[in-house]
């Protein structure tokens, strides 16, 4: 049993996505046409799986001119918007799209062939036609302004008008635009026997300007053997910004990594993987987009520090109810430490630049050096409420010995006993508790269920999934939907 799993069930679809593209930090694709394509009919599709909003307009897909695009909203709707000859046309969505831990299937389509105006411009999510605050009205044989124009840049994930948009934050998998055809949702997508949309192979064609990125490369040039390779068949290969091969992952709609949940004092990114407190001498916290209540699971977090004020806790927290409110900073005395302590347990490892700290954040008379850059480990049995933590590939018990990778998975001298029965049966979830005494945003903590945003220099799996620093102990797994559908 898990809590919650969000934006896929984990069950065969038969057709799988491999790969997403992480885009953080002012990271973009972008390609200009050779040449004019079909101007009244085109379609987009993509998966996407959106980080934080901070009250940003944030683009999947636009034209440089500023007019044409597709973006999520400050109020987290979805705004499809095309400039014609005659006027703006806006189809801005009544539904608000907020999960950050759920994949959303997006069609976008561009038909003004259509003798009907409610066909003209259409804006489908998971299957779903998406109720418009307003229809735009639109003349038959409408012409759209920027897009699929030959003198524009069109980006993937950035500003197409630098005065009211920001880049994309999140992951992307599976894009599509079809020039000159307005498909259907289940061109790209179908409904499970479980009622859940997924997605499945396209094998229609793509127009001339058309182009199907499925981000399976991780080069830098804009060729296919990049992020931004074309496999349509039609070369369309896009160049890329502000992106390297550990934007590449293995995160997609056909398999959910963990991520972690936005919280307040926090600031996310890298698909949120990565964290800063934004306030100082005050712990705060972020806690894994999936609890779980059995089953084995590994996942490492990597400790960035500029100084020896910044402390950071990782480890998992039970009581799913009272969770999420300690780490949006509503504990004893808005503290979440204190609740901690004092009511709810928090179970880990914490490194202050050169110590360890045991699970009650008390200084060990057993501690050891630790160092900035450190890869902390932690392989969690919530099947017999145990809990090992390593450090660059060496576990410890509560002594502070070393713990063979036999001795984890055979179950003995773990760091932490989960003990107290009364959180036994309760979910439990991986989290990173983060305080700087001295700056609010120069110390980081990223944490990897499988999917880094930090740079692996071994590759190690779960056996199929996951790419982990170091090896992962036997019969533990990523905290994927794949696996928690096995071993959940």
């Amino acid at each position: 049993m898990v809590f919650p799993v969000v934006g896929g069930d984990g069950k065969p679809t038969g057709y799988d996505i491999d790969n997403s593209v992480r885009l953080s930090g002012g990271a973009e694709l972008t390609f200009t046409p050779g040449q004019d394509g079909t101007k009244t009919t085109w379609t987009i599709s993509c998966w996407a799986k959106k980080c934080e909003n901070a009250g940003e307009r944030q683009v999947i897909f636009g034209a440089q001119g500023g007019s044409d695009y597709l973006r999520w909203t400050d109020d987290e709707s979805l705004n499809f918007h095309i400039a014609d000859a005659s006027a703006t046309r806006n189809y801005n969505s009544v539904p608000k799209f907020k999960d950050p831990s759920a994949w959303y299937h997006i069609v976008a389509i561009w038909n003004t062939t259509d003798g009907t105006n409610a066909n003209r411009m259409q804006l489908y999510v998971n299957g779903v036609l998406v109720t418009p605050d307003s229809q735009p009205t639109i003349s038959q044989n409408a012409v759209s302004t920027h897009m699929n124009d030959s003198s524009q840049v069109h980006h993937i994930g950035g500003e197409v008008n630098p005065a009211n948009d920001f880049h994309f934050e999140g992951h992307l998998a599976e894009f599509y635009f079809i020039d000159g055809t307005a498909k259907e949702p289940t061109d790209f997508g179908e409904t499970n026997d479980n009622g859940v949309w997924i997605p499945k192979k396209y094998d229609g064609s793509y127009g001339t300007n058309g182009f199907f990125l499925e981000f399976q490369q991780t080069g830098t040039s804009a060729n296919s053997s990049g992020i931004g390779a074309d496999t349509s068949g039609n070369d369309h290969h896009f160049a890329v910004a502000n992106l390297a091969s550990t934007d590449i992952t293995t995160d997609t709609p056909t398999n959910n990594f963990a991520t972690l949940i936005p919280a307040l004092n926090t600031a996310l990114s890298e698909g949120n993987t990565k964290v800063v407190t934004t306030r100082q001498s005050n712990w705060d916290g972020v806690h894994s987009s999936i609890g779980v209540t059995s089953g084995k699971w590994y996942f490492e977090v990597k400790a960035s520090l500029s100084d020896d004020s910044f402390r950071i806790g990782a480890g998992v927290a039970g009581d799913p109810e009272t969770f999420p409110k300690i780490f949006n900073g509503l504990g004893d005395n808005g503290d979440p430490m204190n609740t901690f302590s004092n009511t709810y347990p928090f179970y880990g490892k914490g490194v202050w630049l050169d110590h360890w700290y045991d699970q009650n954040y008390d200084d060990s008379s057993t501690a050891s050096t630790q160092s900035s850059g450190d890869i902390l480990q932690f392989a969690l049995d919530m099947d017999n409420y145990k809990l090992w933590v390593g450090v660059n590939g060496q576990f410890k018990d509560n002594s502070n010995n070393n713990v063979s990778y036999s001795d984890v998975a055979s179950g003995n001298s773990p760091t932490v006993t989960i003990a107290s029965a009364a959180y036994t049966g309760k979910t439990f979830f991986p989290g990173i508790l983060i305080r700087d005494d001295q700056d609010a945003d120069d110390n980081v903590a990223e944490i990897n269920f499988g999917n880094p945003s930090f740079s692996i220099s071994s590759g190690n799996t779960d056996g199929l999934y996951g790419n982990f620093e170091y090896a992962v102990p036997s019969g533990y797994y990523a905290l994927c939907t794949k696996r928690l559908a096995e071993y959940g």
